[in-house]
């Protein structure tokens, strides 16, 4: 196995505060598989696209049966702050301590976020994980596409 979980590789298990209480993922892969969504910052101008983008085609994601999971290390005043005036209807979670981001291999230098995205299948595994520099994302349409492409992934 890698530093982070690859494809096929267990999916490291979490649990962390967020704009909509407690999630723990285990919890959360009960109801169907799930895309985690690493992102440097809140209230930044390429990271407010990007989760905007993936609200407003939030029923791309609902046809695919994926959840999302917003994560970064911003404390949960900020991510309450950002979801509201945003009107983000996934959860935020605060990484505070990058414990979570760092277990997926979401860090640079062990400090900076990467914009990252790993897709957890039902059965608690990565099936899919894309990374990118921090100035670019995936559309939600794109990302879609790439998640059907994966085979067996449900």
């Amino acid at each position: 196995m890698a530093q982070y979980p690859d494809v096929g590789d267990p999916a490291p298990l979490f649990t962390l505060p967020s704009t909509e209480g407690t999630v723990a993922l285990a919890e959360r892969l009960e109801d169907g598989p799930v895309l985690l969504v690493f992102f440097p910052k809140d209230n930044t101008l390429v990271c407010t696209r990007q989760l905007c983008n993936y609200r407003d085609h939030l029923s791309v994601f609902a046809e695919l049966g994926v959840q999302l999971v917003a994560i970064n290390h911003d404390d949960l005043e900020t991510h309450h702050t950002f979801a509201r005036a945003y009107q983000l209807p996934f959860p935020l979670c605060s990484d505070v301590d990058r414990r979570v981001s760092n277990s997926y291999g979401a860090l640079i230098d062990m400090w900076k976020m990467r914009r990252s995205l790993v897709l957890v299948g039902s059965d608690g595994r990565v099936w899919w994980r894309h990374s990118v520099l921090r100035a670019f994302y995936k559309g939600a349409k794109e990302l879609a596409d790439a998640i059907r492409e994966v085979e067996g992934w449900r």
